[in-house]
């Protein structure tokens, strides 16, 4: 069984004992939350109802992700910039889907 949850503007294929990695949810790491947002769910082969179904997660922890780095230049300008961005992320781990 698995379903599909959209939280943060992105979608991810979900199962039970699944941990994914998603953009920061409010929530103390080992609460309990849950994903409202079920795009699609199926049980071996037969596709159900998503409008009634709930995903319910644990928050494992909360982290940062890669460094990006931003490096803007124009040639022969003397015109450099350099920047860095880390995007502040939460692991989950998918307990049920009902």
């Amino acid at each position: 069984m698995f379903a599909v949850v959209r939280t943060g503007g992105k979608q991810y294929r979900v199962a039970p004992e699944d941990q994914i990695i998603v953009e920061k949810l409010d929530g103390d790491a080992g609460s309990q939350i849950t994903l409202e947002d079920v795009l699609l769910v199926s049980d071996g082969g037969a596709l159900k109802d998503a409008g009634k179904v709930k995903v319910t997660a644990e928050i494992v922890a909360h982290n940062k992700g890669d460094k990006v780095i931003i490096f803007k230049k124009r040639r022969r300008h003397n015109y450099r910039r350099k920047n860095g961005h880390r995007q502040h992320q939460t692991v989950l781990k998918i307990l049920s889907i009902a």
